[in-house]
């Protein structure tokens, strides 16, 4: 996993809320576009999940807010 990748993973793990892509890359000092192409490729990956339009989770949160 690139660095980045586990930049993202990070900030929506410590956030334990979902993010705005805007937010998570604030958060991580990334592009805005740069986070949105890692969110879409850890998306296919099931690293991360989008529990409502827009925003995004780290794949733990999936399960502990059920």
């Amino acid at each position: 996993m690139a660095d980045d990748e586990q930049k993202v993973l990070d900030a929506l793990k410590d956030a334990a809320k979902p993010m705005r892509p805007g937010e998570i890359a604030e958060a991580t000092g990334l592009d805005s576009k740069e986070v949105s192409k890692i969110l879409k490729n850890l998306k296919s990956a099931d690293a991360v999940c989008s529990p409502k339009r827009c925003f995004y989770a780290h794949a733990d949160y999936e399960k502990t807010s059920e």
